[in-house]
């Protein structure tokens, strides 16, 4: 199929003309991997936007608590056998 695009915002020129030029790729092959690469992005966000700043203060420091022991560095795991 054949697709003819006209008055592209210039942030998308930028981002074709960008790929193109660092992949030394032709503007359709861009394009294409371009909207492909739209195609296989997660459907919800996943960079957990919606937890930040959802936690009380004492639900921080309650965390932070179970996890002290773990940010105990032990000299013994650090030591070689040779």
């Amino acid at each position: 199929m054949t697709i003819s695009l006209r008055n592209l915002p210039k942030d998308v020129e930028k981002a074709i003309l960008e790929t193109s030029h660092r992949e030394g790729i032709s503007l359709n092959k861009a394009t294409l991997r371009l909207l492909q690469a739209q195609l296989h992005k997660p459907a919800k966000n996943t960079d957990f936007e919606e937890f930040c700043g959802t936690w009380s203060t004492a639900g921080a420091d309650a965390f932070d608590a179970a996890l002290l022991e773990m940010r105990q560095v032990d000299p013994a795991d650090w030591e070689s056998d040779g």
